[in-house]
Parts: structure tokens; C-alpha cells; sequence
């Protein structure tokens, strides 16, 4: 399982066997990612998009309808999209997605805590995070999100290799709650996301690192285009469990 990170929330997922799988699509209107990642390169098989904002939708149409990539969401997001001539996979809440060519790959929709309504104001449905499995390495994209007991719940079922969880605070946690998320999940690796974007969402980032260090756990902050190895991280993590 290998990441690239596209800017903001934005991650492209290789799996094992192939298959890539984007998060959260805010590329384009990202004036940190220009010049480098080309929205025409990326060719995913299955686009997730975890709520409704701007911020996580803005290139969701355009790659489905050049790469024929279905829009996997909640119910609404589902119904947008759809109208708009987009493949998708209607799901909700507590649903777990399948891979058809992969039945090891599987992708389930778990609660976030925040709101969800798309550019024109249309109710966006309920904000979900996923939990991505492939061969055994799972892991946590919590979306948009406060800090919130219930992921303490995600240890107890899932055996987490590592967690994308945002830092910025404003709109979401902050460094601090997200630190606090990460002994919850019980991850020692976190892939820091939804900061510096915009000016509410500006951190210190070798404070944040810090900050984790001292929590016994490891923020990565990856450069905009950068690839990273999740897999040996996971299998670092397993070997100590």
C-alpha cells in the first residue's frame, strides 16, 4: 500500500494488487499544489469522497468523468453526482464497500463529526472517515472531524496501521486533539492532513511534530506530490504489537 498526497485532504492510495483509490479530490483550486500534481495523471478506479465541501469535492466530477472512476459516498452524495452524469455507489453510514476485482481490498464508511453541505448549499448527508483495508494492512482516513470518543472504538475492532487525521484546527482538530486521536486509535504513525491551505488552517509543523514525538507517536507531514510507503510503517507497527 503506497500514498502520494495531492494537497489539503487530498491522497491517492496504491493498492497491493493495483488498484488506486482517491480521497477527497481539492486539487485544481489549491494554489499550493500547482505545478505539482497534474489532475490529468491520475487515472484512479474509485474516487471516496468523505463529505460534501468544496474543500473535498472540487475535482470529483472532472477525474470521474475522464477516468470513468465511480464516486463512492453517502446517500446525497450519491444523488449530486449522479445527476451530473457521474458513475457512483450509493452507500451510508456503517456500509462497507467491496472491491470486485479484490475481495482481500475493502473500504468501510464510519462517523466524523462535522457538517456537510455542497456549493450551492444542497444538504451534503452525514460527514463519514473510512477504514481501508488491503491484505491485512488497514488503516483511518477520518475525513473532516472533531475529536471524538468513538474512535476509540476503531482500536477495539480494527488493528490500525496508521491514521490520516486532520491538523489545522478551525474547521477540524487541531494538532493537540489530533495527538490525543492518535493514543484513541492507538496508531504510532499519523499522516497529518487539512493544514496550511488557507490561513485559518496555518501550523507550526516542526511543533506539531514535537508535539506528537512527545505523545510517542510520529506525524508525517509529506510534501505536496510526495510518494510514501504506508506499508512498511504498517508492518513496523505490527512487528511491535
Amino acid at each position: 500500500m503506497r500514498v502520494q498526497y495531492l494537497g489539503h485532504s487530498a491522497f491517492l492510495i496504491t493498492t497491493k494488487s493495483g488498484e488506486k483509490l482517491l480521497f477527497d479530490p481539492f486539487i485544481t483550486p489549491n494554489e499550493l499544489a500547482k505545478g505539482k500534481v497534474s489532475v490529468e495523471g491520475l487515472h484512479p478506479d474509485y474516487i471516496f469522497l468523505s463529505h460534501a465541501h468544496f474543500d473535498h469535492i472540487a475535482d470529483a466530477e472532472a477525474i470521474s468523468k475522464t477516468s470513468n472512476a465511480p464516486i463512492i459516498g453517502v446517500w446525497e452524495i450519491h444523488s449530486y453526482f449522479s445527476e451530473r452524469g457521474c458513475p457512483t455507489v450509493p452507500m451510508n453510514v456503517g456500509g462497507t464497500w467491496r472491491s470486485p476485482q479484490n475481495k482481500s481490498l475493502w473500504v468501510k464508511l464510519v462517523p466524523a463529526v462535522h457538517t456537510s453541505s455542497f456549493p450551492d448549499g444542497r444538504y451534503g448527508g452525514v460527514p463519514v472517515g473510512f477504514i481501508i483495508s488491503d491484505e491485512g494492512h488497514t488503516v483511518y482516513y477520518a475525513g473532516d472531524t472533531s475529536l471524538f470518543l468513538d474512535m476509540e472504538l476503531l482500536s477495539e475492532r480494527y488493528m490500525l496501521g496508521a491514521a490520516f487525521l486532520p491538523i489545522g484546527g478551525t474547521f477540524t482538530m487541531d494538532v493537540e486533539d489530533a495527538a490525543e486521536a492518535a493514543l484513541l486509535l492507538d496508531v504510532e504513525h499519523v499522516i497529518g492532513m487539512h493544514y496550511n491551505t488557507f490561513p485559518p488552517i496555518q501550523i507550526d509543523g516542526e511543533e506539531a511534530k514535537k508535539h506528537f514525538k512527545d505523545n510517542d507517536c510520529t506525524l508525517h507531514l509529506l510534501e505536496i506530490g510526495q510518494e510514501f510507503d504506508l506499508s512498511a510503517v504498517i508492518q513496523e507497527s505490527l512487528a511491535k504489537s
